[in-house]
């Protein structure tokens, strides 16, 4: 019992920190005062507290993936890297832009994906994992995976701030967000970048399927919900370009290809592990 409390302790240690840190985040950037509406840029002493708690959960995943020596993977993984590279990318973005805002949305949610492992800890080891071929394809579909995943948590929080403007309620909450403008270029650089990633993944999984996987590809849910996916994504950067999309109607493709997309992997895998009860 003690040494898979050890095992488990970066999970509960990482979730508790980001719990604390979105709850100080909250306090400090979105709970109305009597105070002037001004919210104070991130902090260097912030900056480091996600740092270091990024650099724990990264400790835990690393050792839940790989600690046995073989490659293991669950939807539970799947989801808390997910969150860990969404808290990374806005960490990174921060330097370029005033994310301090946004920080009291991503963080509880990395609290709650964090602690999943510890609560759902059975996982598959993945064959191949020893080749180079396989561990770029992972890469490539965990990086456009995590891309997807921050841009529908950035979408949501773009539809939060457009509803208050609208509304022409001016609150602490709203003026600590960057400027839509900018908030819809990182969006879109995401949705890009996820896109290419996500092309790459479907590519080599088509075209060198045998020799990553050791079998043909198989037309299973998982293909069809990732190529559906690929489509709705391609589909609103070609009215981007085209049509100008933006706004709302950007915001509904982003959330439609999320949706697919989590369904490919994540959703179905807890059917399997979970509602099943089985590998």
């Amino acid at each position: 019992m003690p040494s898979i409390l050890l095992h488990f302790l970066p999970h509960y240690l990482a979730s508790a920190l980001y719990a604390l840190l979105g709850f100080h985040f909250w306090r400090t950037r979105w709970a109305e005062t009597d105070k002037p509406m001004v919210t104070a840029p991130m902090q260097p002493w912030e900056r480091w507290a996600i740092l270091g708690t990024m650099l724990i959960q990264g400790i835990g995943l690393y050792d839940g993936l790989f600690g046995t020596g073989e490659m293991r993977f669950s939807f539970s993984f799947a989801l808390s890297l997910m969150l860990w590279l969404a808290v990374f990318i806005y960490w990174m973005e921060s330097f370029k832009a005033r994310m301090e805002g946004l920080q009291p949305m991503v963080l509880p949610l990395a609290a709650a994906c964090a602690i999943l492992p510890p609560l759902f800890p059975t996982a598959h080891v993945l064959p191949h994992a020893d080749s180079v071929g396989f561990k770029l394809h992972f890469m490539a579909a965990m990086l456009a995976y995590s891309l997807f995943t921050l841009s529908a948590l950035h979408a949501v929080f773009m539809g939060f701030a457009e509803r208050k403007l609208h509304q022409r309620s001016l609150t602490k909450s709203l003026t600590s967000l960057p400027p839509l403008m900018t908030m819809e270029a990182l969006l879109f650089r995401m949705i890009i970048v996820g896109f290419i990633l996500l092309t790459a993944a479907l590519g080599s999984g088509v075209l060198f399927s045998e020799a990553l996987f050791g079998k043909a590809m198989a037309l299973d849910h998982k293909t069809v919900f990732a190529f559906i996916s690929w489509g709705i994504f391609a589909a609103l950067l070609a009215g981007r370009h085209a049509y100008g999309w933006r706004g709302r109607t950007a915001l509904r493709w982003t959330m439609a290809g999320f949706l697919v997309l989590l369904m490919a992997y994540v959703g179905s895998r807890f059917v399997v592990e979970v509602l099943l009860n089985r590998l």
